[in-house]
């Protein structure tokens, strides 16, 4: 194994094998034939994977390389000669913890969700997928320099062995094949599906931190965030396994921004005002006071619990970049409903009065009563 690894740009050859294999399975499945890809998602696509591989990642490996000179001198090639067996699951659980707390952090920070979000506005899902951020998320992705500086301490076959298992996986996540969906077919593979499923990012876990709407009741997009292994989801409280994949990709009232604003941000704003990425859209605070009394018909909704959704009390998407989750709850039968929209309720999405606790604090400014509500 060790003198395979020393064959020059191997790892090189390895990730283009791959990508050869899953795109060759998508092209027999019809995905070209029936793609919703417009010109722009290719743009997008092909610009974020070459600036990635043509200059990000060379220029992080340099300044990592430089970095470790200057701050540990004498400190190069020291994993040299130590066993490839114990570096490369350090150099893993290491490289993919970091890389899902930062995932994690670019849904719930408002900044880094913005550069973030282009891998969301995807309609469909494809091994491209799998490369498609803005250039400054992958410019500050922690794990790409802890690359580099294990590069620089001489460990080079643990990440030439990592980066081609770590993109096999994540290729076959974000691929249409959906290989992960014979384990489910057959009951006889079950158990097996249940270890692979709970250790490593198959298609229907990362299919449903694509998804939609969390109203097909599969789709989780503020979870699901592993992008090797699924022990981060399930240790920290985020992981959702359905075994069903969702029918419906990207993000709610995409405002289909150009594919050079999404690449580039913020070095190139959009034009369009009502995009997060225009530099202009500024989200306030919707919540009321007053519930509101609705006739809803049988079905699932969405209720927005960040209070800044525009189509109050329903969640419009607008908690993006936040720690807060919309709630769903679902009407068994036509009901009337006395909906919240202070977001103090205990009892959420129902009103249970808790705004009149409020309304009998006159001594509150607005915005201490926004600060409460928020809190």
């Amino acid at each position: 194994m060790e003198r395979f690894l020393t064959i020059p740009d191997i790892e090189v050859f390895v990730v283009i094998g791959i990508l050869f294999v899953f795109s060759t399975f998508e092209i027999i499945g019809g995905l070209l034939q029936n793609t919703k890809r417009s010109k722009q998602d290719w743009l997008i696509e092909i610009a974020c994977f070459l600036s990635l591989a043509l200059l990000i990642k060379p220029g992080i490996f340099f300044l990592s390389y430089v970095f470790g000179v200057f701050v540990f001198p004498g400190q190069e090639d020291v994993f040299s000669g130590r066993s490839l067996w114990i570096i490369l699951p350090v150099y893993l659980l290491v490289d993919d913890l970091l890389q899902y707390w930062y995932h994690r952090m670019a849904h719930e920070n408002p900044w880094l969700w913005k550069f973030h979000r282009v891998h969301h506005t995807a309609e469909e899902m494809g091994l491209l997928v799998s490369y498609r951020n803005a250039a400054m998320y992958f410019a500050l992705m922690p794990n790409i320099w802890w690359i580099g500086f294990v590069l620089f301490l001489g460990g080079g076959k643990a990440v030439i062995l990592g980066i081609m298992l770590k993109q096999l996986i994540v290729i076959g996540s974000h691929s249409t094949t959906k290989w992960d969906q014979v384990l489910y077919k057959y009951s006889f593979l079950h158990p097996l599906a249940w270890v692979i499923e709970r250790f490593i990012i198959t298609p229907a876990t990362h299919f449903a931190h694509h998804g939609k709407s969390k109203k097909d009741g599969i789709s989780d997009p503020n979870g699901n965030y592993g992008n090797m292994f699924f022990i981060w989801d399930q240790l920290f409280n985020t992981a959702i396994i359905t075994r069903k994949y969702p029918n419906e990709f990207g993000i709610p009232d995409d405002p289909k921004d150009s594919w050079v604003s999404q690449w580039l941000y913020p070095l190139v704003k959009s034009d369009n005002p009502a995009s997060e990425l225009s530099g202009e859209l500024r989200k306030s605070e919707t919540t009321s006071l007053s519930p509101v009394e609705l006739e809803l018909e049988k079905g699932k909704y969405l209720w927005c619990t960040c209070g800044m959704s525009k189509t109050q009390p329903f969640c419009d998407g607008s908690h993006q970049g936040s720690k807060y989750k919309p709630l769903l709850f679902e009407l068994k039968k036509k009901s009337k409903v006395k909906l919240c929209q202070c977001k103090l309720s205990k009892k959420g999405p129902f009103c249970d009065q808790s705004h009149l606790e409020v309304a009998q604090m006159p001594e509150l400014s607005q915005s201490e009563v926004k600060k409460l509500i928020k809190t």
